[in-house]
């Protein structure tokens, strides 16, 4: 064979070659699909910060590998579900991811009321958000109720730092609300049991503006951020600072039928990013403390700062919330004094120790 036989050869062998792998199949990105629900507005702190931080930082870690590619489709606002409907609308499978307010569902979720019972210890967003959800993770309680509800449990969030009275009136004391009535969202209308007179008034954080301003209420438990977003200093332009603390109120959970199909490394990126997200939004919480506080003022609102003295009278008022809270769950089976007295340590290690101890009676 001549050189040039030789050379077409290796020519015709080479485009063959060619050919041939570019034909060879080519593993295309999978897309998943992942509805995403709350009933609260995109406006408020968690809901936006889902949206701005754990959507993006979820699809940065899978685009490392480029094998998955998520179809995110958020539903806010009441769209598909109420603030109230998370759980129920999670569990039948209307979103396959949701921010559930768990101090709405007490007796579905009693385990995920530890920082709620606990008031007057920490009013620090970020280490009630780390405490609660190691607690979730050390023992089964927390997780084994989502299970229950068809969800799997990816982390807790705390969206305040610390929960105030707002009232429509002046108040000087935590004894100026005896008479009143004072709306709440959940446990932390049981804080009010040691105030002569004070009625509990339950209602979520979208409905205060309107029953303060009918008159349904005088007061309103929340924090200065959501008064902020929600202008509460329009009809509420009094603020009692008497730090009750912050509480955990929001858990990221999946739909356990939808979380069975999705792939490992979906999966864990959806695990990491959701601690990566519990600090994130507990740490804009605190930072936000302060200008919040400002912006009441600036709004027109006033501050009253209530004496560790007081502060004490109140808390030590209180029937035991805490003792009853881990009695109830000891006896069920669960290791409720345990996660109690596990809870408080950490806290108490962060530097925070209430001013009075919620493990004695």
């Amino acid at each position: 064979m001549s050189v040039f036989s030789k050379g077409m050869a290796l020519g015709a062998a080479l485009t063959a070659s060619l050919a041939a792998f570019s034909a060879a199949p080519v593993y295309a990105t999978e897309t998943i699909r992942a509805v995403v629900i709350d009933g609260y507005p995109a406006r408020a702190l968690w809901v936006k910060e889902f949206s701005e931080f754990f959507i993006p930082e979820v699809d940065k870690k899978l685009a490392m590998t480029g094998n998955y590619k998520m179809d995110w489709q958020e539903s806010y606002g009441g769209s598909i579900v109420k603030p109230k409907g998370v759980l129920e609308g999670v569990k039948l499978g209307l979103g396959d991811i949701g921010i559930v307010t768990t101090i709405f569902h007490s007796s579905k979720l009693p385990s995920q009321a530890i920082s709620a019972v606990t008031p007057f210890v920490a009013a620090d967003s970020v280490a009630v958000a780390k405490a609660v959800d190691e607690i979730a993770k050390e023992f089964p309680t927390m997780q084994k109720e989502f299970e229950k509800q068809n969800q799997v449990y990816l982390a807790t969030g705390v969206v305040l730092d610390t929960y105030q009275v707002f009232s429509k009136q002046p108040i000087a004391s935590p004894a100026d609300l005896a008479g009143s009535k004072v709306a709440g969202a959940g446990m932390n209308l049981r804080y009010l049991e040691g105030i002569d007179g004070a009625a509990g008034v339950r209602g979520g954080l979208t409905d205060f503006y309107n029953m303060l301003q009918t008159g349904l209420v005088d007061n309103a438990m929340l924090w200065p951020e959501a008064a902020k977003t929600f202008k509460i200093a329009e009809v509420a332009p009094h603020m009692l600072r008497v730090d009750l603390g912050a509480v955990n109120s929001k858990t990221i959970t999946v739909n356990a039928d939808y979380w069975a199909s999705l792939p490992d490394e979906v999966k864990e990126a959806l695990q990491e990013v959701a601690v990566m997200y519990r600090d994130h939004v507990a740490g804009i919480a605190m930072d936000r403390a302060s200008a919040s506080r400002d912006a009441y003022v600036a709004a027109g609102g006033t501050i009253v700062e209530v004496s560790m003295e007081d502060r004490q009278a109140w808390a030590d008022a209180m029937p035991n919330i805490a003792a009853e809270w881990a009695e109830g769950l000891d006896s069920k089976g669960e290791p409720g004094s345990d996660m109690l007295k596990a809870y408080l340590g950490k806290l108490e290690a962060a530097g925070h120790t209430g001013v009075r101890d919620w493990t004695t009676n």
